[in-house]
């Protein structure tokens, strides 16, 4: 991925990168250049308008299914089949153990607020 970054800010940049720019964004910030990594990367794009291809890249992304998020607690009860009833009880013991009154600020400024 640093590699793909660095060339999108070259491309943005100059027009058409090259291993020489690329290994120079990465150099600013402490990162070598894998060579290897960056030719073929080079090769790939040479020549591609870069807008073009992340529109494709957004498009495919698009139409794959959504994975995490809070899709995969919403299925589990389901599986559990007539014995979904006994997991909510515990999810509500969690929520009133999280309900606890907030502590007092303690005076570790020493009495010093921030704008004083």
């Amino acid at each position: 991925m640093r590699h793909v970054a660095a060339y999108l800010l070259a491309a943005m940049g100059s027009g058409q990168p090259t291993a020489a720019t690329i290994k120079a964004i990465l150099g600013s910030v402490g990162v070598e250049a894998d060579d290897k990594q960056l030719n073929v990367l080079i090769d790939k794009l040479s020549g591609k308008n870069i807008a073009q291809l992340i529109q494709e890249g957004a498009a495919m992304i698009s139409s794959m299914p959504a994975c995490g998020g809070g899709g995969g607690g919403a299925a589990a009860p389901a599986a559990g089949g007539g014995g979904g009833g006994a997991a909510a009880p515990a999810a509500e013991e969690k929520k009133e153990e999280k309900k606890e009154e907030p502590e007092e600020e303690s005076d570790d400024d020493m009495g010093f607020g921030l704008f004083d």
